[in-house]
């Protein structure tokens, strides 16, 4: 059976409850930027009836170029993040690549994202855990849904039930991803709220040289699919100009499509859901 997720004191994730809608930017490039991106989903979920977490990364450590941009750091993301929570008043999520930034972060973040490619890592599952944060698992690109058991238990070992596992599709081939619509109910039987990726799915990990590659015309009709398959909610990298993005441009959602795709996926899930 599985158990819904309390994000802190906002709302509940999983069976029951609204869909759930990560979305924000790639990585943090300016507090202008995170500020306008927040107030305009903020406005379109909760026109929609959606809960909102607003994401952001404030280091992506995995960029493919030494000189592609990988965001403010640390201690200037969590200001930023901190600042976008309390202005607007929803729960944020970021990654966390090391073990010695878990404390840190937990002190401003409602949930604790581990990438795709470190979700084996069991120090840093566990220190995820014992921070009484939610943890965000992304599924790795080379791991098969059930193999997520394993991070989910070293996650509850640890003392923490609060886990949301997200489908970011898997490798087939070079510099390609495909997405699996079993992996949802298989994740969803381990009993955790399950998120699905649109825009790292259509990913093309390395395609364009020195950075990654994208097809984001495909967005809408996986996460129709990926809805329809039955999931708790969607993680979606969106900009309002997504040719300037200074990260995963090329996979990211015009902000101005948001509304009408979400639109079209809530009259799918409440089919699904049958509400």
């Amino acid at each position: 059976m599985m158990d819904s997720v309390s994000v802190r004191d906002f709302f509940r994730v999983g069976p029951g409850n609204p869909l759930l809608l990560i979305a924000g930017p790639c990585v943090l490039e300016s507090e202008e930027v995170a500020r306008s991106i927040a107030a305009r989903v903020k406005e379109v979920a909760g026109r929609l009836g959606v809960s909102f977490v607003f994401k952001a990364s404030f280091d992506k450590a995995n960029r493919t170029s030494l000189g592609s941009y990988r965001g403010p750091g640390l201690t200037e993301g969590l200001r930023i993040l901190a600042a976008v929570r309390q202005e607007f008043g929803v729960p944020v999520i970021s990654d966390v690549h090391d073990v010695n930034q878990v404390e840190q972060a937990a002190e401003v973040l409602d949930i604790l994202q581990i990438p795709a490619f470190l979700c084996r890592q069991t120090d840093l599952l566990v220190a995820a855990a014992r921070s009484g944060r939610v943890v965000n698992v992304k599924k790795g690109q080379f791991l098969a849904p059930w193999d997520m058991e394993h991070a989910v238990g070293k996650i509850r070992a640890s003392g923490n039930s609060n886990i949301l596992l997200t489908e970011r599709g898997v490798t087939l081939g070079y510099n390609n991803l495909v997405v699996d619509m079993r992996s949802f109910p298989i994740m969803r039987s381990l009993g955790c709220p399950v998120i699905y990726d649109a825009t790292h799915s259509v990913q093309l990990p390395g395609g364009a040289g020195g950075s990654s590659g994208g097809q984001r015309q495909f967005i809408a009709p996986l996460t129709r699919a990926a809805v329809a398959a039955g999931v708790d909610g969607l993680f979606l990298e969106v900009h309002p100009d997504p040719d300037k993005a200074l990260c995963d441009g090329p996979n990211s959602l015009p902000l101005d499509q948001l509304e009408p795709l979400l639109k079209t996926i809530l009259a799918i899930h409440r089919m699904v859901d049958g509400s």
